[in-house]
């Protein structure tokens, strides 16, 4: 990972945000040093932020094995990660994949990668359900679980950003969920961005998980917006 005081012979912590498009510019703000946010409002970073509220005590992303970015990407090694994280939190691992409207079968043909790396990690796999957005946390339960989602666009960002060195890779919606309405879901994503970059003493930035998807892209500009109202940037 590039470091971030590399070029300042002050080492001061310079306050940075920028908004940034797939799995390239995740990798590129993984690189720079700065946490990394990745926004895919339909459906990865709902779904995450579903199981978050539902009490999942960690969220990764990867990506599936049909989907071939221009930046490295590494899915059996996320796969792994999750399951050592689930083993550290002494917990079992649920796995939310694509295509949402198919059977678990046609799910794990495109997760195989990730299927091995969590299959070397030792850990217990206890579902692998459909990446639907907020109403996921329906389908399980999520209190205290490990979750890792492999997603064509989401998953896929994600991925890139904890691969090329992102010292911390998170999620964010703008969506509503179950237990969240209104401005809950952004303000939430504003707070956690916020308290990664002050612990790592990093910049922020945002990503929409593809720059096809005119949500995202709203949205990834919206937080950072609202990463400015808070006054990171001038203190």
């Amino acid at each position: 990972m590039v470091k971030q005081f590399a070029n300042n012979p002050n080492k001061k912590w310079v306050k940075t945000l920028q908004v940034g498009y797939n799995a390239s510019g995740a990798a590129a703000a993984a690189l720079k040093g700065d946490v990394v946010i990745i926004v895919d409002v339909i459906d990865m970073s709902t779904t995450a932020e579903a199981v978050l509220d539902a009490g999942a005590v960690l969220v990764l992303g990867a990506a599936p094995d049909d989907v071939i970015p221009p930046v490295a990407v590494n899915p059996e090694k996320m796969g792994y990660l999750a399951g050592c994280m689930a083993l550290q939190h002494k917990t079992d691992l649920i796995v939310i994949a694509e295509p949402r409207w198919e059977t678990e079968e046609e799910r794990k043909k495109r997760i195989q990668s990730a299927l091995a790396g969590i299959n070397r990690s030792g850990v217990k796999l206890t579902h692998i359900l459909p990446n639907i957005g907020g109403e996921v946390s329906k389908l399980a339960e999520f209190k205290d679980k490990v979750v890792l989602i492999v997603s064509d666009t989401g998953g896929v960002a994600f991925d890139a950003a904890y691969i090329h060195g992102a010292p911390e890779v998170l999620t964010a919606t703008v969506s509503r969920t179950r237990a969240k309405k209104g401005l809950a879901p952004a303000e939430a994503a504003v707070k956690r961005a916020i308290e990664a970059a002050n612990q790592h003493r990093t910049g922020i930035t945002f990503v929409a998980a593809t720059s096809n998807s005119l949500e995202d892209i709203l949205a990834a500009e919206y937080l950072a917006r609202k990463v400015i109202e808070t006054g990171f940037l001038n203190r």
